[in-house]
């Protein structure tokens, strides 16, 4: 049976959603994605039709609260992300991203033994479905501009401004020097 949760951050109204297998999907609400089209999403190819169940989302929910009240910067979920081999390679590299770093799409791709792949790295991020979860907001231009966020790079800076800042208050906490 697949689940969903829909919960509200400072950000807006994300969209969780899972199986048994684990963690499907993660995004921001838009305009343009109702609650239906993330439900559809979430049924793919099995076409079961997920209920609404917060016991089925909770460790998934409560660890996004606590990203977003900043006393996590990683999650230690089961992750079931649908998609191609390609992204979910690069899906696993952008995992590996420390919170508070960034790394550019060619950085990514010669990570993944790619390094002609940037492009393509870029269309994997792009259909990224576990937003947060799989930090693609930690994937920056070559020239350290913010590029290319499908939730708009308002959300993409927040987000990497909220994690620079946890990471260097944890670090003032321990009396070390963090790298942001």
């Amino acid at each position: 049976m697949s689940w969903y949760e829909v919960m509200l951050t400072p950000l807006g109204a994300v969209f969780v959603g899972g199986s048994a297998s684990g963690l499907h999907r993660v995004d921001f609400m838009t305009e343009t994605h109702a609650l239906r089209w993330f439900l559809d999403r979430l049924a793919g190819d099995a076409g079961e039709r997920p209920e609404r169940d917060p016991v089925g989302a909770e460790a998934a929910v409560e660890q996004l609260r606590a990203y977003f009240a900043g006393s996590r910067l990683r999650f230690d979920l089961a992750l079931a992300p649908r998609g191609t081999v390609f992204q979910r390679e690069v899906w696993r590299e952008l995992s590996a991203i420390a919170p508070g770093e960034t790394r550019s799409y060619g950085d990514v791709a010669r990570a993944i033994g790619r390094p002609g792949a940037s492009r393509a790295v870029g269309a994997a991020n792009s259909r990224n479905p576990l937003a947060i979860v799989v930090p693609c907001h930690r994937v920056i231009g070559a020239d350290g501009t913010l590029t290319g966020y499908a939730s708009g790079l308002d959300r993409k800076r927040w987000l990497l401004e909220h994690e620079r800042a946890t990471v260097s208050t944890r670090g003032r906490r321990a009396g070390q020097r963090v790298r942001a």
